[in-house]
């Protein structure tokens, strides 16, 4: 399975992003309104420059307190982005995700940011293939 047949199960492909210049608690609250885990952090909305999540957040606060809610996104964001494709497999994104440790990876085609794939969003993915496999070979078994 790739990751389009992921990008073509969401209910939206719109990614969430905050330019590099946000606030670290205006990110925050961008989180809590959408209640989702990670913002792409671009200026211009096409071209990802890093991400920001609820971890790399409270990993800060933990260690330097507060002040940091008024530091921008970019001094805390990762900027060494893991990306994947549309061709990209799925499997290979749920091995880098374990391996990184990470639950968030968008999805960049020449250079332009076209959709964020989540670990639900692959964990979802191979589940129902797995489904549709043993599907398959109940009906081989049973002759139907």
């Amino acid at each position: 399975m790739l990751v389009q047949a992921i990008l073509k199960s969401k209910a939206s492909d719109a990614v969430v992003t905050v330019p590099a210049s946000a606030t670290v608690s205006e990110a925050a609250a961008i989180l809590a309104e959408k209640r989702i885990g990670t913002v792409v952090v671009s200026d211009d909305g096409v071209t990802a420059l890093g991400i920001l999540s609820e971890r790399d957040i409270v990993r800060e606060l933990a260690a330097n307190g507060s002040g940091c809610l008024t530091q921008s996104v970019s001094e805390y964001m990762t900027a060494d982005l893991v990306t994947c494709t549309r061709d990209s497999s799925v499997q290979n994104v749920l091995t880098q995700m374990t391996e990184r440790r990470f639950r968030h990876m968008p999805v960049v085609e020449e250079g332009k940011l076209i959709g964020i794939v989540t670990l639900g969003d692959v964990v979802k993915a191979q589940l129902s293939e797995l489904a549709m496999e043993k599907d398959a070979l109940e009906s081989m078994i049973m002759g139907h």
